[in-house]
């Protein structure tokens, strides 16, 4: 696992940006996503090494064609450690419609005033470009942002859900949203703690997407999970726990612990999930 600036020649608007969706052969790796989940089950049980959690609220907001089943292992794994999460409350994402972000930004506000504290967001892929875009709105109502191989640095051809969501989002309102315009902004840095977690072995998502320029409040850190396993993936739980049990207003960049490896092969399950 690294904690690492975007390559130059990576840089959003570059040449280099016009990318290709991950090889099949990536694609076709991404059944780990199993192993990830029957390991991490184990290794979570008890929670003794982890960072506990202040209590604050944070809301989870799943990717693309995924629902609320898909981050219940992550926002589990919160809740125990202390965290008041939420699910985003929209069922399965199925892609972005005109009244959406003032949907989230109600939920936000509603959590916000409840508790009285601002809300940490964790996106993952698409549900990323969704957090820090309620971020940007949101900054005063927003504690952190951390997402999960979330393209927001390029346009979604570079995913092996492209076509997917061409098929199921259609008209002026989708063909806004990928103008080199809008992707321009969406890449732009927000005024809180932003933590992009990305991987080299996404097997749906160009990595280079996942990673931001460099900010004073941006940062970016590598892990070894395949794109369908980040939300239950042993170490990238370890840097989304970290990122949160920071304390607020006291934010400093992620140092990966000594011999992390985020090429490392996916750890086999020791016992029986439970």
């Amino acid at each position: 696992m690294t904690s690492t600036a975007q390559p130059a020649d990576d840089a959003p608007g570059s040449a280099a940006a016009l990318l290709a969706a991950p090889p099949l052969r990536d694609t076709g790796r991404e059944w780990r996503t199993a192993l990830d989940w029957a390991a991490s089950a184990v290794r979570t049980r008890d929670l003794h090494d982890w960072p506990a959690g202040d209590g604050h609220p944070v809301l989870v907001i799943p990717g693309f064609l995924a629902g609320p089943e898909s981050t219940a292992f992550l926002r589990q794994h919160l809740r125990r450690l202390g965290y008041r999460t939420y699910d985003w409350r929209h069922g399965r994402n199925l892609g972005v419609t005109p009244t959406l972000a003032a949907e989230l930004e109600d939920l936000l506000l509603e959590i916000y005033d409840r508790y009285g504290r601002r809300v940490s967001i964790v996106g993952w892929s698409a549900g990323g470009i969704y957090a820090r875009e309620l971020a940007r709105s949101l900054a005063h109502y927003t504690r952190a942002v951390v997402t999960l191989g979330s393209p927001f640095a390029g346009h979604p051809e570079a995913t092996r859900a492209w076509a997917m969501y061409r098929l199921l989002n259609r008209g002026a309102h989708t063909a806004d949203l990928f103008t080199a315009e809008a992707i321009a902004a969406r890449a732009a840095p927000l005024e809180v703690p932003t933590t992009s977690i990305w991987s080299r072995t996404d097997g749906i998502v160009a990595w280079q997407c996942c990673v931001a320029d460099e900010a004073p409040l941006t940062e970016n850190v590598e892990v070894g999970a395949t794109h369908l396993g980040y939300g239950h993936h042993l170490e990238t739980l370890k840097v989304v726990c970290d990122r949160l049990a920071q304390p607020e207003g006291a934010w400093t960049p992620y140092v990966p612990p000594a011999g992390a490896d985020p090429a490392a092969a996916t750890e086999p399950p020791t016992a029986e999930a439970g």
